[in-house]
C-alpha cells in the first residue's frame, strides 16, 4: 500500500511541543474524521507489536500519553536512580502509534529530556493518508492542510510525499519492496530520523527546511536562483523556514519508463551538503550489500 505522508523532525523536548502536537493531531482528525473509517487502532511500540481499539480508554490513554509531563522536566532530576528506568518509560518516553486499515496513520516519538540533550537527536512526528484521499480531495487542498499541520510546530526540517505504508512503524521490511522502491525513487522507505540534527532527510515533494540549513544555503532567493526545473517553487515562510514544492503534485518516479524525477535530482545536487548520509553499517535484510546505500543516493548517483 502507498500512502502521502508528512513527517516533520523538531529538536525540543516533549515540554515544549506537547502542546503543539495535540493541536496538530486534532486538526488531523478533523480532516480525516473522527471515527474508525480513520484512526481504528493504537499500537504499543515497546510491546510485542500489540494492537488495541482505538476507543474510549484508549482514546484516554492516547491523549495521557500526549499531555505537558509533570514532575521532574529532566532525566538528571529523577532522584531515585534504581527507578530511573521505569521513569523513564512512564514520564519520559513519549511514544504514539495510530493506525486505520485504510492507509491513515499518526506517529509520535519525543526525545528523551536530557539537560544536555543527546546529540543530533530529534522528537519526531508524522501524519499519513491514503492516496485515495489525495485523490479525492486534490494535491492542492492536501498540500494546504499539510502546510497548517508544519505551521502548528517548531521544526528544524519536514517533509511530505509518496511513501511505502507500514501498520507498524517499525514493521517495514525493506527486502520486500526493495526492487519496487529503487525503480520508484519517489516513494519513501523511512518513517523519519530520530538522529538528524539540522541535516535534511532526503528529498521529497515538500521539503521544508529551517533556519540553520537554509540560512547555510544562502535564503529563499538564493536558493530560488538555483533551482530551474519547471513546476519547482520556493515559498518563504515564517520563522526564517521555507518550503520548496517539486511539483503540483507527488511523484513516484519510475526508471523503467525513463522517469528518474529530475526536478527531484536537482534539489538533491543543491541540498547534498545537508543531506543525511546513509550510515556505512545500515543493511536492508534480504537485500544484495549496499542496497541501502544506493537507495539513499538515488537521486545523487
Amino acid at each position: 500500500m502507498k500512502v502521502l505522508r508528512l513527517v516533520l523532525h523538531l529538536p525540543f523536548d516533549h515540554a515544549d511541543v506537547a502542546a503543539g502536537v495535540n493541536h496538530a493531531l486534532d486538526v488531523y482528525l478533523d480532516a480525516i474524521g473522527r471515527g474508525p473509517e480513520g484512526l481504528s487502532d493504537w499500537r504499543d511500540v515497546e510491546g510485542e507489536d500489540d494492537v488495541f481499539p482505538l476507543e474510549g480508554e484508549g482514546w484516554d490513554f492516547i491523549r495521557s500519553m500526549l499531555a505537558p509531563p509533570r514532575g521532574p522536566r529532566f532525566l538528571e532530576d529523577v532522584p531515585e536512580a534504581p527507578f530511573v528506568r521505569h521513569r523513564v518509560k512512564k514520564q519520559f518516553d513519549r511514544c504514539v502509534e495510530l493506525t486505520g486499515g485504510a492507509g491513515y496513520g499518526f506517529f509520535y516519538w519525543a526525545r528523551l529530556p536530557w539537560r544536555t540533550p543527546e546529540p543530533d537527536a530529534m522528537s519526531v512526528v508524522s501524519f499519513s493518508w491514503p492516496t485515495e484521499y489525495l485523490e479525492a480531495h486534490g494535491a492542492g487542498a492536501v498540500r494546504g492542510l499539510i502546510q497548517r499541520l508544519a505551521a502548528l510546530l517548531p521544526y528544524a526540517s519536514g517533509h511530505a510525499g509518496l511513501a511505502f505504508y507500514s501498520p507498524n512503524v517499525w514493521g517495514l521490511e525493506e527486502g520486500a519492496i526493495h526492487e519496487e522502491a529503487l525503480r520508484h525513487p519517489g516513494l519513501d522507505v523511512t518513517h523519519g530520523e530520530r538522529h538528524l540534527g539540522t541535516r535534511v532527510d532526503g528529498v521529497h515533494w515538500l521539503n521544508f527546511l529551517g533556519p540553520e540549513v537554509l540560512g547555510q544555503v544562502g535564503g529563499p532567493e538564493a536558493l530560488r536562483a538555483r533551482l530551474h526545473a519547471p513546476g519547482t517553487t520556493v515559498q518563504a515562510l515564517d520563522g526564517g523556514r521555507a518550503l520548496v514544492a517539486l511539483g503540483p503534485a507527488p511523484e513516484a518516479g519510475d526508471l523503467a519508463r525513463g522517469d528518474p524525477l529530475p526536478a527531484y535530482r536537482e534539489l538533491a545536487r543543491v541540498l547534498e551538503p545537508w543531506l543525511l548520509p546513509c550510515p556505512e553499517t545500515r543493511v536492508w535484510h534480504g537485500c544484495p550489500p549496499g542496497t541501502a546505500r544506493r537507495w539513499g543516493r538515488r537521486f545523487l548517483d
